[in-house]
């Protein structure tokens, strides 16, 4: 099964009113409705928040580095796939729908293991109704293709 690579991007409010940036994983269905990948885990990085909610440049470039990683990662070992990225109000939130939880802590690990060590939290719970990639998309879904 293909990996989509269509991103939308859009604001939302976080719960202390901050401008959050959802970013969501276009494409899905396939994979959703395959009934497979019904682990969701939330890697959680809380960051010392500029003014704005937003992360400084330096945790900026390395939140990137890693998702850049970890989509790389995933793409190759379709062991899981990342449906979402929440950035701002002092934290990054990467949203994964996994087959096995076993294989994506060897995957997730590998990818992330040329950077520097970063203070993530890692939550996972079953989901096989994709109910959190359901609501994020209801609440913030922009047609990537759309001009």
């Amino acid at each position: 099964m293909k990996i989509p690579d269509k991103w939308w991007s859009a604001p939302a409010e976080g719960d202390n009113g901050k401008t959050v940036i959802v970013t969501g994983l276009d494409g899905v269905d396939a994979l959703r409705e395959s009934g497979k990948y019904i682990y969701r885990l939330d890697v959680s990085w809380d960051y010392d928040p500029l003014p704005s909610g937003m992360p400084s440049d330096d945790d900026a470039r390395l939140m990137e580095q890693a998702t850049d990683s970890l989509i790389a990662a995933f793409k190759k070992n379709k062991a899981a796939v990342m449906t979402g990225i929440y950035t701002g109000d002092g934290r990054r939130d990467w949203i994964f729908y996994c087959l096995n939880l076993r294989v994506f802590s060897g995957v997730f690990n590998k990818a992330l293991a040329d950077l520097p060590q970063m203070p993530l939290k890692i939550e996972a719970t079953e989901d096989p109704e994709w109910e959190e990639y359901l609501t994020m998309r209801e609440n913030t879904y922009i047609d990537p293709d759309a001009e």
